[in-house]
């Protein structure tokens, strides 16, 4: 089964949807770690952003590798870098370059159909995965999400204002929702839950009551 949850940067995805696949007994899938990725690489080798053909390169041979919250590339843990600011300023360019994304969407495919997964991104229950049996757009009023995301870079020794963020969260949102491909949409079956003012626990709890809801619905459906 997969579970495809989108929604806004800084909605709480990514630490949620990683408690949800424990909970489940899923795995868990952060395709936006690999825009990240390739962003990163990009810049540490001074690719220009509006080269797609280099940006592909790179999505195609890079070896990204997951466990748990730590993500290696080429063998190393970058799981810090690729959630700097300088990073998130420039994913932009790589989200947009058609081939990276097509490439990076079919190894998302490729590592799902393997089992049960919750991925988690911009894009999923639209594009990657439109017959997902279960989706859910995750959101947050901006101040809530730049609140999250101050606290995230604090922890990595990023000291920033709440209204630096919702700045770039601003940015960050028109550009997610006006690209020209895999641009941030809701599904139209899927189900919205907004995390404002709930606690981890309780949105993974919602969360899981409505995959839960899922699988009984179709556990229940005639063959």
């Amino acid at each position: 089964m997969i579970v495809a949850i989108d929604g806004p940067a800084g909605a709480g995805k990514s630490t949620v949807t990683r408690k949800l696949a424990e909970r489940l007994g899923f795995m868990f899938l952060d395709t936006g770690a690999m825009y990240r990725a390739v962003t990163l690489v990009a810049l540490e080798n001074e690719i220009p952003l509006d080269d797609d053909r280099q940006l592909a390169d790179i999505a195609k041979t890079i070896e990204l590798h997951f466990e748990g919250d730590t993500v290696f590339i080429d063998g190393q843990d970058r799981s810090e870098e690729i959630r700097l600011p300088e990073v998130t300023r420039k994913i932009k360019s790589v989200a947009d370059a058609v081939a990276v994304r097509e490439h990076l969407v079919a190894l998302q495919r490729r590592i799902a159909s393997t089992g049960d997964f919750v991925c988690e991104g911009r894009d999923q229950g639209t594009v990657a995965f439109p017959q997902a049996e279960c989706k859910i757009f995750l959101t947050a009023s901006k101040r809530f999400r730049a609140i999250r995301r101050a606290l995230q870079l604090k922890e990595v020794g990023k000291d920033v204002t709440v209204e630096e963020v919702i700045s770039d969260i601003n940015v960050r949102d028109y550009n997610d929702e006006n690209r020209p491909v895999g641009r941030l949409m809701k599904a139209d079956d899927a189900i919205e839950v907004n995390t404002d003012n709930k606690s981890v626990e309780d949105v993974v709890a919602e969360l899981e009551r409505i995959v839960q809801d899922r699988i009984a619905s179709s556990s229940n459906a005639p063959a």
